[in-house]
């Protein structure tokens, strides 16, 4: 009676046993939360029933990327792409985290494939640009950014960093023209006035114009706008 008793009890449990789109559901749930280490535990235990579950490893290196586990998160990435190579997720995450770690070129070649695999993701084409922007490759990077303005005119980021390219390019007419854009769209972008203060000043010699932007950034919180303000704006 005991063993059929213990053997009903096993077969209880093994029945209630999630199933594995219940802890990847689970997971998910606690990633919308922002309840990073309950969504690890969730995928890693999905993971021991199915170590080659392409979203729970992809989720679960987002899960670590959130909580700052940077260098935790490239080898779960490592481990999404050759459960599945044709996601362009995991790419793209391992990409995020590569640039977070400032490994840009590295970074760069995870985006390439990324884009190359889903090419309709504006987010892989605006941090891509981002990273060729920390590269100092600035045509590409503006490249890049211009796709994203192309679905989106609105993004006051993308504005602010197609702005960066163009004056890395030495085209200050249209740098001025993005930072206007970007602080139109972010009138809280206190490097935007502060740039757009400098450029003025320093490549159309307009003074007033250039002083009232950089007097915005410093009561902004911009510092360094202070200088220029203190060497030629009194």
């Amino acid at each position: 009676m005991k063993l059929w008793i213990l053997g009903l009890l096993c077969v209880s449990l093994f029945a209630c046993s999630p199933s594995e789109e219940e802890l990847l559901k689970a997971g998910m749930e606690k990633m919308d939360a922002q309840s990073w280490p309950e969504a690890v535990e969730a995928f890693d235990l999905l993971l021991e029933k199915n170590p080659t579950n392409a979203q729970a490893l992809n989720a679960k290196g987002v899960a670590l990327f959130q909580q700052g586990k940077i260098e935790e998160a490239i080898p779960v990435f490592n481990s999404a792409i050759q459960a599945d190579s044709t996601s362009y997720k995991a790419w793209f995450n391992r990409g995020n985290a590569k640039m977070e770690l400032e490994n840009y070129k590295e970074a760069l070649a995870d985006f390439n494939i990324a884009s190359a695999l889903d090419a309709s993701q504006t987010d892989i084409y605006f941090n891509r640009g981002t990273a060729l922007l920390n590269m100092e490759e600035y045509e590409d990077a503006l490249l890049d950014f211009q796709t994203v303005l192309q679905s989106n005119p609105n993004q006051a980021e993308a504005q602010f960093r197609k702005a960066k390219a163009e004056l890395g390019m030495n085209d200050p007419i249209h740098g001025m023209e993005s930072l206007t854009n970007a602080v139109n769209l972010d009138p809280k972008n206190a490097e935007a006035y502060y740039l757009l203060g400098v450029t003025r000043m320093s490549a159309l010699g307009q003074k007033n114009e250039g002083c009232a932007d950089l007097k915005m950034a410093l009561s902004l919180g911009y510092a360094e706008a202070e200088t220029w303000i203190k060497d030629f704006c009194e």
